[in-house]
């Protein structure tokens, strides 16, 4: 048996009836002239090529070139779902060894897929998106070499001659033509699709500058390769042209493709339908309650905090720590943020956690610096700051826990306990004491720009200590401290302050000196 035409260089196949290609797998030949590379009993591959050989070395030192063309169809049995595509290969030898199926595509294993000792040149109408080999999508066009990674690729369709991209789905059932061009002069690969019976597009879907003389072999073969998977599918060839050094020829009287129509129920319907769907909603669940769970304790953290881990707290443990920052363990609530009471899971250390809002990335890393600098202050009257947590959106500072809370509850609102003078005046003294330290006595100075009652905080002795550094800035001594937003709380904010946008000692001093009269010491308020 022989093509339609065949040549010493170059074979047409006008449909496949009495061929004499070289088959193995699951391909065969239908009874009306069809190569059909896979069907839809078998979970397996398919290959075909024609038997003779061609020589890659011409006389006089010319390039080798090439141009085919093909007719493809891929049909599903169970359309929208769809199993693999196929793959135009040249090869150095017939017979593919240790090929795999599925997204292998009958051409490639595991272990040689990529290898640059494969000599292959392959042409992929890609109908399964694998991420392992980079496909751009479940529905694209690729130039192959040496494995399933594309060197090109392109999603499936064709460029009209205004050079409008129309897309078309590989695996609709419908006839398409293929043509593939490779000059070896000029070392270009050409790769053209359109649905039958149209003109070949003026411009190609893919073109490739690749020299293909070192991977090509001397001695070479053409065919096809395919695989199916869960999916039963039919990939169907309905006439192919070959020319070594020179232009195929037309296809024309090609076999008809088989009607589409409605079959019976399977075992793929009945049973493997059902598991899938199962499997699907249990991943599907899995994800979903993993998703949840990341998106509950997400955190921010940069390269940059990476010499802050020591004074970083992670957030699952601030969340189990105020039992998933719930109302009962809210401590208070100001114009900067909640407090909230915790207790740390392994060390049973008190904190208290403030969680600020901070929509802004500019200058999170200055102030995360500061944060952190001020937390290794220790002094009798400020309250430990033992690290931070940052979230998107959110900054939480953390505290050492004090167990007479904050000063305001002993002196406003008619309280159930109240401070007696002396106490009220070692409360004074203390904040005093803590507010030099910081001005003073610190590496840098600290400016703590938010001096009040609710941001002094009792110890167990009920000694005055300065807390919440939410807002606080630190500068070195001798020099200026830079403009930033005016912040604060009204009443307690010093004139030049307001006009100038500088905080330094002496607006903490306004601001505490307001704190003091505000306190009924010298009368009441």
């Amino acid at each position: 048996f022989a093509p339609t035409s065949c040549e010493v260089d170059g074979f047409i196949y006008n449909g496949f009836k009495s061929s004499n290609l070289s088959l193995d797998g699951i391909a065969n030949i239908t009874s009306n002239g069809l190569l059909s590379l896979t069907d839809s009993k078998t979970q397996d591959q398919g290959h075909a090529f024609y038997p003779n050989q061609f020589i890659q070395e011409l006389p006089n030192g010319n390039a080798f070139s090439f141009s085919t063309t093909f007719v493809f169809a891929i049909r599903s049995d169970y359309r929208p779902l769809d199993g693999h595509g196929l793959v135009f290969v040249i090869v150095p030898q017939r017979g593919i060894q240790k090929a795999l199926a599925n997204h292998y595509l009958g051409l490639f294993n595991s272990t040689n897929n990529g290898d640059k000792s494969n000599h292959v040149v392959g042409v992929e109408f890609d109908t399964i998106y694998s991420a392992d080999f980079g496909d751009m999508n479940d529905n694209h066009v690729g130039i192959d070499i040496n494995g399933l990674r594309s060197v090109a690729n392109h999603t499936a369709g064709y460029f009209d001659d205004t050079g409008l991209f129309n897309n078309f789905t590989l695996v609709s059932g419908k006839a398409m033509q293929v043509w593939v061009d490779y000059d070896g002069r000029t070392k270009l690969i050409n790769v053209t699709v359109a649905p039958l019976h149209m003109e070949k597009p003026v411009s190609p879907l893919l073109a490739l500058k690749y020299d293909l003389s070192p991977i090509l072999n001397q001695i070479m073969y053409v065919g096809f390769s395919s695989s199916t998977g869960s999916v039963p599918t039919h990939h169907y060839i309905l006439g192919w042209s070959f020319k070594a050094n020179g232009k195929a020829q037309e296809l024309s009287q090609l076999p008809s493709l088989p009607r589409l129509g409605r079959k019976g129920t399977s075992r793929f319907v009945t049973i493997g339908l059902p598991v899938i769907s199962l499997v699907s909603v249990v991943v599907a669940t899995l994800v979903v309650v993993y998703y949840v769970r990341r998106k509950k304790y997400e955190e921010v953290l940069e390269d940059w905090e990476r010499e802050y881990r020591p004074q970083r707290f992670n957030y699952k443990d601030l969340y189990t720590a105020t039992k998933g920052f719930r109302e009962k363990e809210l401590l208070g609530a100001g114009g900067f943020g909640k407090v909230y009471k915790g207790v740390m899971p392994v060390t049973k250390l008190e904190i208290a956690v403030k969680k600020i809002s901070h929509e802004s990335r500019q200058g999170m890393k200055e102030f995360v610096s500061e944060i952190v600098s001020i937390g290794r202050i220790q002094h009798r009257n400020v309250v430990p700051l033992l690290g931070y947590c940052r979230r998107k959106g959110e900054l939480l500072l953390v505290y050492e826990f004090m167990s007479n809370g904050s000063l305001d509850k002993y002196l406003y609102d008619q309280p159930r306990l109240t401070l007696d003078w002396n106490q009220r005046f070692r409360v004074i003294r203390g904040v005093a004491s803590g507010l030099f330290f910081l001005h003073e006595e610190c590496d840098h100075v600290v400016v703590h720009r938010d001096i009040k009652a609710s941001n002094v905080l009792l110890d167990g002795e009920l000694n005055g200590r300065l807390g919440d550094f939410g807002l606080a800035r630190l500068y070195g001594h001798g020099t200026d401290p830079q403009s930033t937003r005016v912040v604060g709380t009204l009443g307690y904010l010093a004139p030049e302050h307001t006009r100038t946008g500088r905080a330094t000692p002496s607006s903490d001093v306004f601001s505490f000196g307001a704190f003091y009269l505000k306190l009924p010491v010298v009368g009441g308020r």
